[in-house]
């Protein structure tokens, strides 16, 4: 017999601190799509295994499907929708439009994700640094070449920016 109990939790989302009472068994992905309505992690396999659930916490990719939101307490949790919106989207996901890399969109958040953690640690990735960072993001409709351009458009989009 299982024992729930209710946990005060500290959260910081997308620069905006959250103060919620959870279920301690509650998964950060839960949390992030249920109580805060935040739609860009998606639940794959619910075992960290495909990314489609992947966030950034403290700046490094993680899967919210497999991480108990009461341990990210105070932690900086960015979903996709905290790197930018429609009328000003972030480098990255400009450049997943402007090369058109999706088509079903599944895999999109946790390939967006694991993108920007790359350019991060490597502004000029090589396509095997793209493949390598990618490679635990599952995708089944075949447009991992687009995906693969899309990360070299952000790069230097980043870096036009940057200067």
């Amino acid at each position: 017999m299982s024992h729930w109990r209710s946990v005060d939790v500290h959260l910081k989302v997308n620069q905006q601190t959250v103060d919620l009472t959870l279920g301690d068994a509650a998964t950060l992905l839960h949390v992030l799509r249920n109580d805060l309505g935040l739609n860009g992690p998606k639940y794959g396999c619910g075992l960290g295994e495909c990314g489609a659930c992947t966030v950034l916490v403290d700046g490094l990719p993680a899967r919210a499907c497999v991480i108990p939101a009461v341990e990210m307490q105070d932690r900086e949790i960015t979903t996709l929708e905290g790197l930018g919106h429609a009328q000003s989207p972030h480098p990255v996901q400009q450049a997943f439009i402007d090369t058109q890399a999706a088509q079903c969109g599944y895999c999109l958040n946790g390939m967006l994700m694991m993108a920007v953690a790359l350019l991060r640690q490597h502004p000029q990735p090589t396509d095997v640094q793209i493949r390598q960072a990618l490679s635990a993001n599952l995708c089944r409709c075949g447009t991992h070449l687009e995906i693969i351009a899309a990360v070299h458009r952000a790069a230097a989009l980043m870096q036009a920016h940057a200067a």
